[in-house]
């Protein structure tokens, strides 16, 4: 925190411009040793957030004509004076405005060292940090307005509210500890223990919506599978909008997985086009069928896809009856029924009629791949949203150590037994937002963030 970083904070390339950032106590100094402001009396001025053009100078040499921010503690992103100079694109001038920065005394940052900083000084908690990465990693609109909420402090608030919860909770049973002469207990169990309840009907509602906030953030692992030929890849393509897997009539066209990712309703789809299942004697069409049977296993959701004009095969009633849950059935090829056969088709409920042919059943389709990732819910509701697999284990971790604490109520367990349980529950919950934390997490959750950010 004493040294002064540098990084580049664009991708490195040719690009129109280029934008390093400085950020520590030795900032300012750098940046005036090597700027010459066009018009000085302005940049004396030391007005936050203000753009100034100039040139950057090293050894004497002007490198580029730039515009230098300004954005100055406590108000800047890291909570430290932190400069920004955006230099004209290309790699050559960037690395030489980069090097004279480090001449100058700068050190080149870490990955995420500028966000680690501003955790550091409080400008981010780690849900908000966590946020950052999830909004630049963001495919979908969908992901993007999940990780720009928590970015906000919306679901850092649900879980600030939470902790105290349960730091109430611990404080109430320290009194009593401290304070054993008041001879209340009978009464300080029964409150105690609507207290847990409360906090555990929080916390279990928070942990329900963060299935819906982790295929938000990730995707959903989708398979399709069927037998051979009966519109796997068209599928696969008219959700792509491409061409992307061979489609013929000839059967096994398909022989290994065809991976790809697509934006359904706002929801990604991690798709995964598989070989039809069916009897083979070829070898390799039959690596292929058992990739799929191990494909299923893993599956999120499972589009099977059926021919509309022929019975279901042994196999087709199998997977139906093993993975009943997760299964939408893709009613093919309707456009080969006839009309009063179209009735029958549409009220089978779970099963979609559908035409690739014709572009028939894909709003169904999203609606109902919809219904199934918001748990019949119309949208995201207003509520914060668990997304990140560290946070919604940490809270299930809080939330069984409340369990473990309620069940040492029942039992009448010593005051002292109880506080161990609601201890763990508020280290657990405290894990989240970063109120206790490790060294070593924080360089975990940190590397994962480019260098400049």
């Amino acid at each position: 925190m004493e040294d002064t970083i540098v990084a580049m904070a664009t991708a490195m390339g040719e690009a129109s411009i280029h934008i390093l950032r400085l950020s520590g106590p030795e900032a300012g100094k750098i940046i005036e040793n090597c700027f010459k402001p066009q018009n000085k009396e302005r940049w004396l001025l030391r007005e936050n957030f203000t753009l100034n053009l100039g040139v950057f100078i090293d050894e004497g040499r002007v490198l580029d004509e730039v515009l230098v921010g300004r954005m100055l503690a406590p108000s800047s992103y890291t909570g430290e004076d932190v400069f920004e100079v955006n230099c004209h694109g290309g790699p050559f001038v960037a690395q030489r405005i980069l090097q004279a920065c480090l001449r100058h005394g700068a050190y080149l940052a870490e990955p995420g060292e500028f966000s680690k900083r501003a955790f550091l000084n409080c400008k981010l908690d780690l849900v908000q940090a966590e946020a950052v990465i999830d909004l630049i990693g963001s495919r979908t609109e969908t992901a993007a307005n999940l990780a720009l909420t928590q970015l906000s402090g919306g679901l850092s608030e649900t879980i600030i509210n939470l902790r105290e919860e349960v730091l109430g909770i611990l404080a109430f049973i320290e009194a009593s500890i401290d304070f054993p002469e008041d001879d209340v207990e009978s009464l300080d169990r029964e409150t105690l223990d609507s207290r847990i309840n409360m906090v555990l009907v929080h916390t279990k509602n928070l942990l329900a919506g963060s299935k819906t906030g982790k295929i938000l953030r990730d995707g959903l692992l989708t398979v399709i599978v069927g037998r051979p030929n009966v519109g796997k890849s068209s599928l696969l393509n008219a959700l792509l909008d491409e061409e992307r897997a061979i489609v013929t009539d000839i059967p096994g066209t398909t022989r290994d997985e065809i991976r790809e990712t697509v934006s359904v309703g706002g929801i990604l789809l991690r798709l995964v086009d598989t070989a039809g299942i069916c009897e083979s004697k070829d070898l390799v069409e039959r690596l292929g069928i058992e990739r799929t049977w191990n494909a299923l296993k893993t599956a999120e959701l499972i589009l099977l896809v059926v021919q509309a004009n022929t019975p279901l095969t042994e196999d087709e009633y199998h997977i139906l009856d093993i993975y009943a849950e997760k299964v939408v059935v893709i009613f093919n090829k309707i456009d080969l029924l006839k009309d009063e056969h179209l009735v029958v088709v549409s009220e089978m409920g779970q099963w979609i009629p559908f035409s690739v042919l014709q572009h028939r059943g894909f709003e169904e389709l999203e609606l109902e791949i919809k219904r199934r990732v918001y748990q019949g819910e119309a949208a995201l509701s207003s509520n914060p949203l668990l997304s990140n697999v560290r946070q919604i284990s940490s809270l299930e971790h809080c939330y069984s150590a409340l369990r473990q604490a309620l069940e040492s109520i029942r039992q009448e367990m010593p005051w002292d037994i109880l506080s161990i349980d609601v201890r763990q529950a508020l280290h657990y919950v405290s894990e989240i937002t970063g109120h206790n934390v490790q060294e070593s997490l924080l360089e975990d959750i940190f590397s994962r963030f480019c260098i400049g950010k």
